[in-house]
């Protein structure tokens, strides 16, 4: 079943078959992301116009839309050439004009003779207190009359393409939908009342007023679950051939992981111990594990990962760490030693750096089986990189790798089994959208002896104030992070650059005090002013939110974010994070720049009261929309065309636990529902999901 089923070929038809579009037209739509008749089932009417007929224009608030029915008087030709061209008409109470431009010879005194009776529909407005109607949109005969729609669907329009082209090929879309059975499970239909795709694609083309053009209309809600759903299916088939994918049970002894927590001074959260158990749970059986690690900052998640990694060590095999980063993998690397140490682990590293002998040396000894956890950056994916026996690798920071990369990883070991750490809270649409083919562990508490953060809002008048208390904060001891939004001197923006605020700061706290890393920087240079600050050689770290993953400074304990509003409430409690790490008070001081708009001030305040970043995430989420949210270009967050990720997240849960459901009961699709899903796969244009059915 890898090629279309023949009752869609309509749908996937060139636009040219649609009556009145032509190869030019065609083009211009294709701007609208409309490249086939299917793409118009799905881009929807995004207001309406009421066309109702009215007995007559008098008392209207103007402007407006009205349509009435008139009786057509004297016409004004135009004193000039492209002038005004105007025809007196009168409704049952009152008169106005009909305005034309570019009047062509005697075209209207033959096509709306005085005396006739017309139906016009078009946008009046008042001119000199006369009430005009310029170049209406409809004029028809009495007889005509129900050519007019009394509720007119908005289109999204480009250019080269008008309201009544989109109108016109909407309808000869809608004629192609082929008699299909019903992939939504009968309970959910039932439950929601939702009509069946022909009478839902129909009727949301066709609203009758602006409450058919809600979200929650029934017609459209059901188009955004089918396209939610196709996509969960889609995940979850992909989960479902990784589970097929033989893995190697492994079978840990929790002698090594013994160690380790005795030689921990405190216990691990509830949370930490619930993941570390479902973590060992998944090895343990022979299905390749897929899951990810989601925990706030400072929720624990290394010690998770190191356990799990242990684990693959008992069993008689090899973990590897990635971290995106050379900073991140020696910072994983300085975390990890004395717990490896306590546990008698053999731990390296392996990045770009390693070069020569030293190089060789520690593929021979990874190849031999002599390491038992390798961290290390992208380098581990070189094809002279060869494991004895990787059983686990784990992958920090998820968005910095795609799935491709997560599989080139599990290829290094015969059905390694692979965990995702991510420190960014997602809400949970989001991460129903972006994982939802992975099993997720969640660390929602926080370790004990973590202090909480002061976070402060300031405003960047008070920048002296600021620079005092660095100062003291400096003269006892304590190191600073100071962010900055752009790096360049912009002319179009007028936020600091960091350039610029490093030579201010340096200026007012001393040569040797203050350095600097931001993103344009060699990577060697941005390292070298990364370590620095890391051995308590400068005191004021000014960056750029290059910080923002993973740099950890214990002695670090005030953080500055200069405007403050500019960023989204994800990337401050990230970069917030960073401080409060050892036993100081620390406090993070969010400058913003006044007037602070009602939303700004809003959005600040929400982590002024809170530090627990699911909260913080779905505040966001809810204020900026899923876009801005993740930078959705690169977050692997599918783009929907009717379906509103903020506004649905109750339907996205929804739909995996019944694409889920469907495939755990039928994972061939063969059933006559399973039929119609692979339709539904087809109509979503959810191709990777048809080849993994065809290879499945």
């Amino acid at each position: 079943m890898s090629t279309r089923p023949e009752p869609l070929f309509p749908l996937f038809a060139g636009l040219e078959t649609l009556t009145g579009v032509g190869p030019k037209t065609a083009q211009h739509f294709a701007a609208l992301g409309v490249i086939a008749p299917r793409d118009l089932l799905f881009t929807l009417p995004q207001s309406g116009i009421d066309r109702q007929l009215l007995e007559t224009v008098a008392g209207a608030h103007f402007p407006t839309t009205l349509t009435v029915a008139v009786t057509v008087g004297k016409h004004t030709p135009a004193r000039t050439k492209g002038g005004a061209y105007r025809i007196h008409v009168e409704d049952a109470q009152t008169s106005f004009q009909l305005v034309f431009f570019h009047a062509r010879g005697d075209f209207w005194q033959r096509s709306l003779p005085e005396g006739s009776r017309r139906i016009v529909s078009g946008r009046v407005e008042l001119f000199d207190s006369i009430p005009q109607m310029v170049h209406p949109d409809f004029m028809v005969p009495e007889s005509e009359a129900d050519t007019i729609p009394a509720f007119e669907p908005v289109y999204p329009l480009t250019h080269g393409v008008t309201q009544k082209l989109m109108y016109k090929a909407t309808r000869g879309a809608l004629a192609l939908i082929p008699q299909m059975d019903e992939w939504i499970d009968p309970s959910q239909l039932a439950k929601e009342d939702w009509p069946d795709f022909t009478t839902a694609t129909q009727t949301a083309h066709a609203p009758q007023s602006l409450r058919d053009i809600a979200a929650s209309a029934p017609a459209r809600a059901r188009l955004a679950y089918d396209e939610l759903l196709a996509h969960q299916i889609t995940l979850a088939l992909a989960r479902q051939v990784e589970r097929r994918k033989k893995g190697r049970a492994a079978h840990a002894t929790g002698v090594l992981q013994a160690n380790v927590l005795k030689s921990l001074p405190y216990k691990p959260t509830g949370a930490q111990s619930r993941a570390i158990a479902e973590i060992t749970a998944d090895m343990a059986t022979d299905q390749r594990m897929n899951r990810l690690l989601q925990g706030d900052v400072g929720a624990g998640k290394t010690l998770v990962a190191f356990m799990a990694l242990l684990a693959a060590v008992e069993a008689g095999g090899q973990g590897v760490l990635m971290a995106p980063t050379e900073i991140l993998a020696r910072q994983h690397l300085q975390g990890l030693r004395p717990l490896a140490e306590s546990a008698g682990v053999v731990l390296e590293i392996l990045t770009g750096r390693d070069k020569g002998a030293e190089r060789a040396a520690k593929l021979a000894a990874l190849e031999r089986g002599d390491i038992h956890v390798l961290v290390g950056t992208h380098a581990v994916f070189q094809e002279s990189v060869v494991f004895h026996d990787l059983r686990l690798a784990v992958v920090d920071e998820q968005h910095r790798f795609g799935v491709r990369q997560r599989l080139e990883l599990g290829r290094k070991g015969r059905q390694a089994d692979v965990l995702v750490m991510t420190a960014t809270p997602i809400p949970r649409s989001l991460a129903l959208a972006q994982y939802g083919d992975m099993d997720v562990s969640v660390l929602d508490e926080k370790p004990p002896g973590r202090k909480p953060i002061q976070t402060v809002l300031i405003s960047t008048d008070r920048y002296d104030q600021v620079i005092d208390r660095l100062r003291a904060a400096i003269a006892d001891g304590r190191q600073c992070y100071w962010v900055c939004p752009l790096v360049e001197e912009s002319e179009v923006s007028d936020l600091t650059a960091a350039e610029e605020r490093f030579k201010r700061l340096r200026a007012a706290l001393g040569e040797g005090v203050v350095g600097l890393v931001h993103g344009q920087m060699p990577p060697a240079e941005k390292d070298a002013g990364m370590l620095a600050f890391q051995r308590g050689e400068t005191k004021l770290l000014v960056a750029t939110t290059v910080i923002e993953v993973g740099v950890d400074v214990p002695n670090a304990s005030i953080m500055v974010i200069e405007r403050a509003e500019s960023f989204g409430l994800a990337q401050l409690h990230q970069l917030r994070g960073r401080v409060g790490r050892g036993s100081a008070a620390s406090s993070c001081l969010l400058m913003y720049q006044n007037p602070l708009t009602q939303t700004g001030r809003q959005r600040l305040e929400v982590l002024r009261e809170t530090e627990d970043g699911f909260v913080i995430a779905e505040t966001d989420l809810k204020m900026r929309g899923t876009g801005d949210l993740i930078g959705t270009a690169q977050s692997g967050v599918p783009r929907f065309k009717v379906a509103d990720l903020e506004k649905q997240a109750a339907l996205m849960a929804v739909a995996q636990s019944d694409a889920r459901a469907l495939l755990n009961t039928d994972p061939e699709l063969t059933s006559t529902r399973g039929q119609a899903a692979r339709l539904l796969l087809w109509l979503m244009r959810q191709d990777e999901a048809i080849r993994l059915i065809s290879v499945g």
